[in-house]
């Protein structure tokens, strides 16, 4: 099943926009549900999106050094179910 990976919110300084700072991990690699995913900063903030669930991270829709906004795809995670 494969798993959209979103950008929910922008924390607590409500900006509209924000920057995907990096990927901690690469097409095709795996990762665990809860971990790190992407860092993403904005002009007061910088946090870190998480992985929606485990599997395989077969997309990064998103780059590395572009703008993203709340409700932006980021990647996809295939979970093999």
């Amino acid at each position: 099943m494969k798993v959209e990976v979103r950008l929910e919110d922008l924390g607590d300084d409500k900006a509209e926009e924000g920057t995907l700072s990096f990927w901690y991990f690469d097409e095709g690699e795996k990762v665990e549900e809860g971990a790190d995913l992407v860092e993403i900063v904005t002009d007061k903030a910088t946090f870190n999106v998480t992985a929606p669930a485990s599997g395989k991270l077969v997309e990064a829709t998103a780059k590395e050094g572009h703008a993203v906004k709340p409700g932006d795809l980021l990647g996809i995670v295939e979970t093999g179910e």
